[in-house]
């Protein structure tokens, strides 16, 4: 049952977007932790064991049905990373499984009768939620609180207590009708639902019908996204053929009506080949650009020679080139994916046979270093490569002191699934949060333009080679300010706490 509550709330998640699906899910929830209590007199850790157990089985209910799509990734050369495949599609939610069965056992410590449980669990899972966004790497994929923020009226509250403070409130919404089974606190709980329904839409409301403020300046903007098959991005007999035909998307005439781009972005990775190997690349760049414009792009950066025991280092990166053929600023990938850019513990891992588990040219570095990117026209832009996006600190920190934010990513490794859409998803709470647009280039799936509203102005569909071209309004900073929203988002996290241990305290005074 915890299995099947935990698959069913992934329908609260893009693209299904049925967040009703979750005032069923976690009531369920509720009720199974209700009666998971040790069958005998147990020691401290025994008798949270039953509750461990069924958060357990509501996490990896939930991630199996959020992330079965990770295996994709394994299929692109299946001769070689077929075997991997269970390995993916099951071992991740195992893992992850684990932060729901230690918010469960959490919230099995807060537990009390009536709407306390629902403070303790909501309390629970919200602490639980964070600690998900950073130990062991971090994999703030789903969190939970995006349930309650299905299209950009339900985004805006983010501004205010950031995704800490969704995630609490969201699972306290959802679990309020655990208290239909007995009544107790029946009526509190539902205006308190109510209430707080109430003003997420109202804030959402009034703040995409004010006016906006009066744009900085404004700079033309064309994405491109070329539809390249994974099957032939590192084939040396095709790659010329991509590049000239990013070339030629590139230096296509604009729309009748759209400006001639400024700016023009491609998606991470899209230069098959290293620019050291091949200097005649970034001439046909600087050819094709015209004056004053200048490029972004997703690159493969190489330093360092395999001489004298020092072996070349790869880094994902994002190059800005100007319209003469040089590179005028680049950042490298911080948070790499593990065993898909690089292995963690290597040494250990290769003497169990396990390498890099998704098909690629090489193994990455991490980069040590952000900086913004100078644009056109004076904008900063800060980048953020691949899934860099779904960290709401990363994020925060680098777009703090820019005015556009750009993420290059390649989803074309997931096909046609959930997991674009998901990853879509977070690049408009982004905006939301951080109060500034977000441009976004994928090789495939989904490449758009989003508003610091969370609106799409924008977008191109899944496996379609295309451009996309706009006026983009800049801003003088962002609007939304995500340290004031995180530290009121920890604040809710902490009044929760404060009144499930409070009940808690109080129905075992009056046991006594």
């Amino acid at each position: 049952m915890a299995f099947l509550a935990g698959a069913l709330a992934v329908l609260g998640q893009a693209p299904y977007d049925f967040f009703a699906a979750c005032f069923v899910s976690f009531p369920i929830l509720v009720w199974l932790i209700d009666g998971a209590v040790a069958d005998r007199p147990a020691g401290f850790l025994r008798q949270l064991r039953p509750a461990f157990a069924v958060g357990w089985w509501f996490g990896f209910g939930y991630f199996l049905a959020g992330l079965w799509w990770v295996g994709g990734a394994l299929l692109v050369e299946a001769d070689s990373f077929a075997w991997a495949l269970p390995l993916a599609v099951v071992g991740i939610p195992l893992i992850l499984a684990f932060f729901h069965g230690f918010a469960a056992a959490l919230a099995r410590l807060l537990w009390s009768d009536g709407i306390g449980r629902i403070f303790a669990l909501a309390f629970a899972f919200g602490l639980a939620e964070w600690l998900r966004t950073f130990l062991f790497t971090g994999f703030p994929w789903n969190p939970l609180g995006f349930a309650a923020m299905p299209v950009p009226l339900l985004m805006q509250s983010v501004t205010v207590i950031g995704v800490v403070g969704m995630n609490v409130l969201a699972v306290f919404v959802f679990a309020m009708p655990a208290l239909l089974a007995d009544r107790r606190n029946l009526k509190l709980g539902a205006a308190l639902a109510v209430l707080l329904v109430a003003a997420h839409a109202a804030y959402g409301y009034f703040k995409l019908a004010a006016p906006a403020a009066a744009p900085a300046q404004t700079i033309n903007v064309r994405i491109v996204q070329p539809n390249i098959d994974l099957s032939e991005k590192w084939d040396g007999s095709v790659r010329d053929r991509i590049f000239a035909g990013m070339l030629q998307q590139s230096a296509e005439a604009p729309k009748p009506g759209a400006p001639k781009p400024d700016l023009i972005i491609w998606p991470e990775t899209s230069v098959p080949f290293l620019f050291t190997e091949r200097p005649d690349a970034l001439v046909a760049i600087g050819e094709m650009l015209s004056a004053g414009q200048m490029l972004m792009a997703g690159i493969v950066r190489d330093e360092g020679e395999s001489v004298a025991g020092t072996e070349t280092r790869y880094y994902n990166s994002v190059v800005s080139i100007n319209d003469k053929g040089e590179i005028v600023g680049s950042i490298d990938k911080v948070h790499l994916v593990p065993f898909g850019e690089y292995i963690p513990f290597a040494g250990l891992m290769e003497r169990v046979g396990l390498t890099q588990l998704v098909a690629g040219p090489m193994n990455f570095v991490a980069g040590t270093d952000r900086r913004p990117f100078a644009l056109p026209g004076g904008i900063k832009a800060s980048a953020f490569i691949c899934y860099e996006i779904i960290f709401p600190a990363i994020v925060a920190v680098d777009a703090a002191s820019t005015q556009i934010m750009v993420n290059v990513t390649n989803d074309a490794w997931f096909g046609d699934t959930p997991g674009p859409y998901q990853h879509f998803r977070q690049s408009q709470v982004r905006a939301v949060e951080n109060g500034l647009p977000v441009l976004r280039a994928a090789n495939t799936g989904i490449s758009g333009i989003v508003d610091p509203s969370g609106r799409v102005v924008d977008a191109l569909a899944m496996n379609v080679r295309g451009t996309i071209d706009v006026s983009l309004p800049v801003a003088a900073s962002g609007a939304a300010s995500p340290p004031f929203s995180r530290v009121n988002g920890f604040l809710i996290m902490f009044l929760i706490a404060v009144a499930a241990s409070g009940l808690k305290l109080r129905q075992r005074l009056r046991a006594n």
